[in-house]
């Protein structure tokens, strides 16, 4: 049964009201002013309010305001009591928040007809919150599948750290770091266009085909092979027209030679120490990037690896669009160039590092959470 408020100074429209309603089937409470109409919605929790504009103290506006600001009364169908029918009145009632309006004298079967609507519409209002609900509890243990699939951090024989922040619950970034055999790691890093569900579902499955090495025939030891291979299989014409950009390396940890290769993807930067003649300590910035269409926009896509030697106590990031592309407090877009500047800053490797570039990003956000999707992997050697 539902619940209607009528809040009325008027003891006699109070009865009436109650009356008509009560015949009606619904279960009726009452109130004499705005105060004490405020004070029995938050007990009562009522689907529909009634409520007479002109009252001394509270007015119907203000009780209207103040029920409409309550996140837990969204639902409830709010009408207002008026003798007043300007247009600019009315304004005034709809900015407060008012759902509907009853214009006194009362007539009886208009002010059923309304009731019936308004109910209609808290039922609607009920059931879309509900979903709501059931969808965000399904994307968090979406969120938490997806998080459960990203690899540890590594300490030993070098330390990988990873910062993963989706954009909404669910991201279309995603990475992965794995020993080919005891001398071998592969590590990549995979940026999908789009955002939610649409883009993780792509992310995962380069996971996970990845991680099986599932295409039996393909080197995974050679990063274009492995670019190409993936551009074979995940054409946009056959995957919801969703694209992504990739950074694929393997290193060889005997003879410190990394390879790598590129698809559309932000560069690699690798800083390594510099020690002068007089013993000066600088760095070198190197940027690992290679030309190549991002997978699936290109059946004939061509990809090409390169080379690079890894220094003693050299540290690599990789990272998505996402670590950069910031829009600032001043509506300007923060840059690759300043990104990397940013962590040639950061010169004593560690721990607490990629927590400092992160605390940064966070504070150079100007808004409450990112734009798109931020990834970022550190791995530190030596």
């Amino acid at each position: 049964m539902f619940k209607i408020l009528v809040i009325d100074d008027d003891h006699a429209v109070q009865i009436l009201l109650k009356r008509m309603l009560e015949r009606q089937g619904y279960k009726v409470v009452s109130a004499s002013n705005g105060e004490e109409g405020i004070a029995k919605t938050l007990a009562y929790r009522p689907a529909l309010i009634i409520c007479d504009w002109m009252m001394p103290v509270i007015d119907g506006l203000e009780v209207c305001r103040r029920v409409k600001q309550n996140p837990e009364l969204s639902t409830t169908f709010f009408i207002l009591l008026t003798s007043l029918d300007s247009i600019a009145d009315r304004v005034k009632g709809l900015d407060a928040g008012a759902d509907d309006f009853i214009t006194k004298p009362i007539e009886k079967n208009e002010l059923q007809a309304r009731v019936r609507a308004g109910l209609r519409l808290h039922q609607l209002s009920k059931d879309l919150q509900t979903q709501k609900q059931i969808l965000e509890t399904e994307f968090a243990e979406a969120a938490e599948y997806v998080r459960s699939l990203l690899p540890l951090p590594m300490k030993e024989p070098f330390t990988i750290n990873s910062r993963f922040i989706p954009s909404r619950k669910l991201g279309g970034d995603c990475f992965d770091y794995y020993w080919l055999d005891p001398n071998y790691l592969v590590i990549y890093l995979l940026d999908t266009a789009g955002h939610g569900l649409r883009a993780t579902l792509p992310s995962i499955s380069v996971l996970n085909l990845l991680r099986s090495r599932a295409l039996k025939t393909l080197n995974y030891y050679k990063p274009s092979d492995v670019l190409k291979a993936l551009n074979e299989t995940f054409q946009m014409t056959y995957q919801n027209d969703k694209y992504f950009t990739i950074w694929y390396g393997v290193y060889n940890r005997v003879t410190r030679e990394l390879i790598y290769a590129s698809a559309g993807h932000p560069p690699a930067v690798l800083i390594s120490p510099l020690i002068s003649p007089k013993s000066h300590i600088s760095t070198e910035i190197k940027q690992l990037r290679t030309p190549g269409m991002p997978v699936g926009m290109f059946p004939e896509a061509k990809y090409v690896d390169e080379f690079c030697k890894i220094e003693k106590k050299s540290t690599l990031y990789i990272f998505s669009d996402g670590a950069y592309e910031i829009t600032k407090p001043d509506g300007t877009l923060w840059t690759l160039d300043a990104f990397i500047k940013m962590l040639s800053r950061l010169q004593h490797p560690g721990n607490s590092q990629i927590e400092q570039l992160l605390n940064h990003l966070i504070t150079l956000n100007s808004k409450d959470i990112f734009d798109d999707d931020l990834s970022i992997l550190q791995m530190i050697f030596d």
